[in-house]
């Protein structure tokens, strides 16, 4: 697989999951994504240390790692070989789940089928397990959001990143045309996945919810995601929005 194979199917992916993120023309279709944010689990091929070889052999390279323990998340930020999206690698641990959901989780992650654990697109397939049920999800967004969602959408692309700059644009400008548009932005520096850095303007727009069937077949309407626009507090030629996107403050050293 090339990268940009392993993008495109990132891409589309995500399109099929936020159908009104593709229907946006807002910008052009070619706009330059500043960041893709991809969210998996510590557990067996899922993991970032067994991911990251192959990400690298598409030509990403590890740039800075980040420990967010209210978050129960590792992120591992890779740059591309061009001027292209970088990825932001966030690692849900398991171990900051209490017994119940974390068992819950690790017994789906286990009834992966062996095909299905190999390869350099595993975090573009789309869910690798079965469905849960619905009570089962319940319990498992109640321990915590990021472990629902990678429940029921296996570890793939949660959002999109924009910086307003490379947009051509301003990040009120934009904020106003989206909301027109029918996604309502909020500025909580929290929201979507992780914690975002002060040096950085910042909106996550929670895209509209999506009904899925569940185990037992009743279906249900859940988030899926979103897309974030970013801004440069202060004009810097020499670093990449991207680069300023977690806080300073928990960066960490993984040996």
């Amino acid at each position: 697989m090339q990268r940009e194979e392993f993008v495109q199917q990132l891409w589309l992916d995500y399109i099929h999951r936020h159908p009104d993120v593709g229907a946006l023309r807002l910008w052009s279709m070619d706009a330059p994504a500043e960041y893709l944010t991809l969210l998996t689990l510590n557990h067996g091929p899922f993991g970032a240390r067994e991911l990251t070889p192959g990400l690298a052999r598409l030509g990403y390279r590890p740039m800075q790692h980040y420990a967010m323990a209210d978050r129960g998340l590792l992120v591992t930020l890779l740059a591309p070989p061009d001027d292209g999206a970088w990825l932001v690698l966030a690692e849900l641990q398991l171990g900051t789940l209490s017994r119940a959901p974390r068992q819950h989780l690790t017994d789906l992650a286990e009834r992966t089928h062996p095909r299905d654990t190999r390869g350099q697109d595993l975090l573009s397939r789309g869910r690798p397990w079965p469905m849960p049920d619905w009570e089962s999800y319940q319990a498992l967004i109640g321990a915590h959001p990021l472990a629902g969602w990678l429940a029921v959408m296996g570890p793939s692309m949660h959002h999109v990143g924009y910086d307003c700059e490379r947009l051509g644009s301003d990040l009120p400008t934009l904020d106003s045309a989206l909301l027109q548009a029918g996604l309502a932005g909020s500025s909580d520096r929290h929201h979507g996945v992780f914690p975002v850095s002060p040096l950085l303007e910042y909106r996550f727009y929670p895209t509209c919810s999506q009904r899925l069937a569940f185990a037992d077949g009743d279906e249900h309407r859940i988030d899926l995601g979103g897309l974030a626009l970013v801004q440069k507090c202060l004009s810097n030629d020499h670093e990449r929005a991207v680069e300023l996107l977690l806080p300073h403050h928990t960066r960490c050293q993984i040996s």
